[in-house]
């Protein structure tokens, strides 16, 4: 007698909500997903990067010229003449959009200081490189001795 193997039983299927899971869990299309947000955000970190360098670079040259105005004030003979050496050196400044000098002469005397003041407002489309709105404002002071043993123009 030949015996039959019994029916082989087929699993249960799967209800149809862990079908849906199972393909909510599929990796296809996921890079394109990633690339789609990493691009533009990473093109945002350049141009910030850009900027924050631009703007460094701006402070130092507004400090190193206010340290330059301060050292011609402080080689002129008189307060008059002192105010326009300031302003004449600032002219090297070419980024800012407004350039504001400050020289406290109440100091000149041999063995007194002069003081400058450097105001620079830099437009940001300078900064990033293209058209963004907007300005910075940036300010730096120098103090320079006068020579003690150096004549002086009286007032």
């Amino acid at each position: 007698m030949t015996s039959t193997p019994p029916l082989a039983r087929q699993p249960p299927r799967p209800p149809r909500h862990h079908l849906l899971g199972a393909r909510l869990r599929d990796d296809r299309g996921s890079t394109a997903v990633e690339i789609a947000l990493a691009v533009p955000i990473g093109i945002a970190l350049l141009v910030l990067l850009i900027a924050a360098g631009r703007y460094s670079t701006a402070l130092i040259e507004v400090q190193s010229t206010a340290s330059a105005a301060a050292r011609a004030a402080s080689l002129a003979r008189s307060p008059g003449a002192a105010t326009t050496a300031a302003a004449q050196s600032t002219a090297t400044m070419t980024d800012c959009a407004t350039r504001t000098v400050r020289v406290d002469t109440t100091a000149f005397r041999p063995g007194g200081q002069v003081t400058v003041e450097v105001t620079c407002t830099i437009s940001t489309r300078t900064l990033t490189g293209f058209g963004a709105p907007g300005a910075l404002t940036v300010t730096a002071t120098s103090t320079s001795p006068l020579d003690v043993y150096r004549t002086t123009e009286l007032p």
